[in-house]
């Protein structure tokens, strides 16, 4: 199937960001998670993700210089993220990608990794296919234009330092990272989401 094909199916079977959080919250009341694979680990990553998440929808605000480019954003594009409840980078990182989409008059559509593996193998990361992943879409060729994630530029350093001095990623650089990003606010995420925008 060719890439527009496999974007135009996926985006068909996509879900808004107010009904992904429902679905994260029923998830939760039920102690099971989206995905193939169905843990008590990762039910519990999807529960401390729906807090994380409700928090910051709540509190995460746009700075009022990107804010001002935004409500002029005029490109006939959308987003397409691929992601699971389990993430703790989506957890991160979506409420902000909703934002920025919102304050740009952009569709925000979402797509389970786990079903949607055609679409997913499109846009690995080194060869993994890590989320969640933002795919900008041109509404007139279905193709995409550019992709982000699946963490912000800083995040994204500090993750490829450790590797490079570690070879994987302990629990206690996960505890790092989760301590970077809520001292970030969101911000990185932000002005990565901005100058790819600003770059179309």
């Amino acid at each position: 199937m060719e890439l527009q094909q496999i974007i135009k199916k996926a985006t068909a079977n996509s879900i808004s960001y107010p009904v992904y959080r429902e679905l994260m919250a029923q998830h939760v009341a039920h102690k099971t998670n989206t995905g193939s694979e169905v843990t008590p680990d990762l039910a519990n990553y999807t529960m401390l993700n729906n807090q994380r998440m409700k928090r910051l929808d709540k509190t995460m605000k746009i700075l009022p210089e990107n804010q001002e480019f935004l409500e002029t954003f005029n490109q006939d594009v959308y987003f397409l993220i691929i992601t699971e409840s389990w993430c703790g980078d989506a957890a991160q990182t979506m409420p902000m990608m909703y934002k920025v989409a919102q304050a740009a008059g952009v569709d925000f559509k979402i797509v389970l990794r786990d079903e949607n593996p055609e679409l997913m193998d499109q846009f690995l990361t080194n060869g993994g296919r890590s989320i969640a992943k933002l795919i900008l879409v041109d509404k007139k060729t279905g193709l995409p234009v550019t992709t982000w994630g699946p963490r912000p530029t800083k995040a994204t350093a500090l993750v490829a330092a450790e590797k490079a001095a570690k070879g994987a990623l302990g629990p206690e650089f996960k505890q790092e990272l989760q301590t970077w990003y809520n001292k970030d606010k969101g911000k990185d995420t932000e002005n990565d989401l901005v100058e790819m925008l600003k770059a179309v």
